[in-house]
């Protein structure tokens, strides 16, 4: 698909769904990929899936809602692998229920994982990336951000933040070679969506059709997502940034 042997990429929620398959696709394409993910155990085991296909990848675990604890990993991680050359900023989480029902605690969680996670590392691997002048930043944002999303508001804000702070950062770091995406995902078949399922009757009902309103009828898959951040933190894409991509199977469109 696209060459990426030589480069250091570090994956946050990596471990599973969406972020799993991000690591993987990584992987196959030549780099060596830090699983950066709160669970030790399950980052552990997509290390082994990549390892036994001839990969080169590392678990670190990491909670990117706290700034030390990712800064640490982007210290193991230049230590063990190299320079940082790839960010995905995956990690993500949310429950569907309607707004007046959610409490600040659940704002909060919501904003610190979704939000507050992308700007710890991206200001964790910054420098590294300003030195060498070059780097690939893709942050993986939703299409809740660009049309809004039943029972999501607090997620849709958050990942709406996640597209202006990106464009943001492309304009900073423009000057040091330093390509900044976003790309957005429409409803993906995942861990969370079944937890999400598992978790509320309302959950169920917002989700159960959905597949009927895509145009191209169906979820997307988790491979979906990576074919396009492969491209994105690729030599393909040295001429993009700022830009946003939805993988949604045509649930939206813009002009």
């Amino acid at each position: 698909m696209f060459e990426l042997t030589g480069k250091t990429a570090v994956v946050t929620g990596g471990a599973r769904g969406i972020g799993k398959a991000i690591s993987t696709t990584l992987a196959k394409q030549g780099a060596s990929v830090a699983v950066a993910d709160l669970n030790p155990r399950e980052a552990a085991d997509t290390v082994s899936v990549i390892k036994s296909a001839g990969g080169n990848a590392m678990a670190v675990e990491t909670d990117v809602t706290d700034l030390e604890s990712v800064k640490a990993a982007v210290k193991k991680v230049t230590e063990e692998l190299g320079a940082i050359d790839i960010l995905v900023n995956n990690a993500g989480w949310d429950r569907i229920m309607p707004f007046i029902k959610t409490t600040p605690d659940f704002w909060d969680k919501v904003i610190a994982i979704n939000y507050r996670g992308v700007l710890n590392t991206v200001y964790a691997v910054a420098e590294g990336m300003m030195a060498k002048n070059s780097g690939k930043i893709i942050n993986i944002s939703s299409d809740a951000a660009l049309v809004g999303s039943m029972g999501e508001a607090v997620y849709a804000g958050a990942k709406g933040a996640i597209v202006s702070f990106s464009k943001s950062m492309a304009r900073e770091f423009a000057r040091n070679k330093i390509n900044v995406n976003v790309v957005c995902p429409g409803p993906t078949e995942t861990p969370l969506i079944d937890d999400m399922k598992a978790a509320d009757d309302f959950a169920v009902k917002v989700l159960g059709n959905i597949d009927k309103a895509i145009p191209l009828k169906r979820l997307g898959r988790p491979e979906d997502i990576a074919a396009a951040v492969i491209f994105l933190a690729s030599d393909a894409a040295d001429y993009i940034t700022g830009q946003v991509l939805s993988v949604s199977g045509g649930l939206s469109m813009s002009s």
